[in-house]
């Protein structure tokens, strides 16, 4: 499953397969290149918003001050 979120104005993908979770940022063009993150293999898609706002809340600016998954369309 892959679920992606706006971080802070940096767009990730969340991938979870064998019950490990994988994360890539994806630029503009939309080029994939996997980010050091560790997350923990219990965390649920509905704690991963939270996790990642925890992890890269030092990256929050006045313009892009939260993360939110970006649903697809």
């Amino acid at each position: 499953m892959k679920y992606v979120f706006n971080v802070f104005g940096r767009i990730i993908a969340m991938e979870r397969s064998h019950g490990a979770w994988t994360g890539f940022q994806i630029s503009p063009e939309g080029k994939r290149r996997p980010v050091e993150l560790a997350v923990p293999s219990d965390i649920d898609h509905s704690e991963l918003a939270q996790y990642l706002y925890d992890v890269y809340h030092e990256d929050a600016t006045p313009t892009n001050g939260d993360v939110f998954e970006i649903l697809p369309q």
